[in-house]
């Protein structure tokens, strides 16, 4: 069996930053144990499988450990490997198929939009270690359906901040959204560290977007965004949150790499 597979960098247009992930558009329907393998052969953070649908893809997203119900920057790589290697038309819509839903993505010049469920956020009373598992101080605590968002002082300390990863697995939810509001040309900053899917810091994450939209849409009184997440390789995320369900979230996609992977499953 031989089975073409590309990575991309999302939420960039600049090789080797943003954040990667491996896209296969399957030849023919493969097993689940086979792509949890091919997930932890490419190691990255996502690998995605496509498989056509009468108007659409079957999409499924896996981390090198587990299969996850939602997935942004994947789900960009998808749509961006569907337009860049012939799969639809520049003016098709991409509609996949998910454990999460049906999700929309659409070309916007540069940019690919991408309709999302919205994640909302409850306050809740912070572990008592999680000041010093994080290694900076907080101000407020709420948890969503990924985990934690943890909001801090500002966006110095989100990019400075060096969490402990063996003690976060610790935690009764093992993956934390850090933000605060931004600097420089941005509304807000953010990372998202997430030992419990197999991952200490994920560079650029969409589904970490869907809680952060009404999170400050409710502080910063607007309903568009410019965002970056500030892992080492960094990631810029345009985010138009206009209330109800449903999250719109842009970014840009760079193809670095295809390959055919070799021999029987």
């Amino acid at each position: 069996m031989n089975q073409k597979i590309i990575q991309v960098d999302a939420f960039t247009n600049t090789p080797f930053k943003g954040n990667p992930a491996a896209v296969c558009v399957l030849a023919t329907p493969q097993p689940d144990d086979w792509m949890q393998k091919v997930a932890q052969e490419m190691n990255l953070s996502e690998t995605a499988f496509l498989s056509k649908q009468n108007d659409g893809f079957n999409l499924r997203w896996f981390t090198p450990t587990v299969e996850v119900p939602l997935c942004g920057h994947a789900t960009l790589a998808s749509a961006h490997v569907l337009w860049t290697e012939g799969h639809l038309l520049p003016d098709e819509v991409a509609r996949f198929y998910t454990k999460s839903g049906v999700l929309i993505a659409k070309l916007r010049i540069h940019w690919i939009e991408l309709d999302f469920p919205v994640n909302h956020s409850q306050p809740i009373a912070a572990p008592t270690e999680l000041s010093e598992i994080l290694g900076v101080p907080y101000k407020s605590v709420y948890q969503n359906s990924l985990g934690y968002l943890v909001e801090v002082e500002s966006a110095d300390l989100v990019r400075e901040m060096q969490p402990n990863f063996q003690q976060m697995k610790k935690l009764p939810m093992q993956n934390v959204i850090v933000t605060s509001i931004g600097d420089s040309k941005y509304d807000f900053v953010s990372r998202f560290f997430a030992p419990g899917l197999g991952i200490d810091e994920d560079p650029v994450t969409g589904a970490a977007h869907c809680c952060l939209a009404p999170f400050w849409r409710e502080r910063l009184k607007k309903d568009e965004f410019l965002a970056y997440q500030a892992s080492s390789r960094g990631g810029v995320v345009k985010v138009n949150y206009p209330g109800e369900n449903r999250v719109f979230l842009a970014g840009q996609a760079i193809t670095v790499m295809r390959g055919e992977l070799l021999g029987d499953r």
